[in-house]
């Protein structure tokens, strides 16, 4: 049985799940070149969703594991063109504190071995990146968000790190000398794979924590302690307060985009649809 077609999707992050009632949607595993991708289709926002978490619905995949070329190559086969994602983000920037909804528009990547293109083979396409979230896409979540009373930032820069680890307290100083202002495990090279398969991407970020906060030196009297300082159990525990927020938030983006939305040509159509065409590697079940 085929899966449902959807011209818009969700990427979960951290904390998000499920965005479906499992009675009024649809899952299913998704053959591609690179693996299989499960996703799940409903309704959110009026509009018929594509969604899929990034880390398992357990969070069992690590970032660096996480199978980025299965996931983005599957919703571009559901017919996809705008993708919304969800992040929990450190705050390295003391303008971005924890609570803060930020609407992302830059990155930095510091990842390593990360398989980050689908021009790897055959044809090689240079992705014009300086801005990798789509304008547009951008603009509509401004106003969606206004619309809903909710305050977010409507810009920031992110350092993707490799994870899962932590950052140092250096590590945490570079990335605001940097010009950073939030630091992430899992937006590289999701986005600039999106963007290669002609989809547009816009993200919704939540900062969980102030990283590894400021060096013991910095803080008043030497203290090296710090009650927003990261760690997994204060990252999931303020996603679970705030799941609701970010889903209303998500659903108001969608809610948002407009039917006729057309995403960047930033690859032409023809290399597109020769990685799409790419033959798919069989998904086992069990006998």
């Amino acid at each position: 049985m085929p899966l449902s077609t959807a011209t818009v999707a969700v990427i979960g992050g951290s904390g998000l799940y499920s965005l479906f009632d499992p009675a009024d949607s649809e899952t299913r595993t998704i053959a591609t070149p690179y693996g299989p991708a499960q996703v799940t289709i409903g309704d959110l926002g009026g509009r018929r969703t594509a969604f899929l978490t990034r880390h398992g619905t357990d969070h069992s995949v690590a970032p660096h594991l996480i199978n980025y070329r299965a996931n983005i190559w599957a919703l571009a086969s559901l017919g996809v063109t705008a993708i919304v994602s969800s992040a929990a983000v450190g705050g390295v920037s003391p303008e971005y504190p924890p609570g803060t909804l930020v609407l992302t528009d830059q990155f930095i990547d510091r990842t390593h071995g990360r398989a980050d293109t689908f021009y790897d083979r055959g044809s090689v396409q240079h992705l014009a990146a300086a801005d990798p979230f789509c304008p547009t896409l951008h603009a509509v979540a401004v106003d969606a968000l206004a619309s809903i009373g909710d305050e977010a930032r409507d810009s920031g820069t992110v350092v993707v790190i490799q994870g899962p680890r932590f950052s140092t307290r250096a590590e945490s100083l570079w990335f605001r000398a940097a010009g950073a202002h939030t630091v992430n495990m899992t937006l590289y090279p999701e986005v600039p794979l999106a963007a290669e398969l002609g989809m547009g991407t816009v993200n919704l970020s939540f900062v969980t924590d102030a990283d590894a906060g400021l060096a013991p030196a910095a803080r008043a009297g030497g203290d090296a302690s710090s009650d927003d300082d990261v760690s997994a159990e204060l990252v999931f525990a303020r996603l679970a307060e705030a799941q609701p927020r970010i889903i209303r938030a998500i659903e108001a983006i969608i809610h948002s985009i407009p039917e006729d939305y057309s995403p960047r040509e930033l690859i032409a159509p023809a290399e597109i649809a020769a990685v799409l065409a790419r033959e798919t590697v069989a998904v086992e079940t069990a006998s």
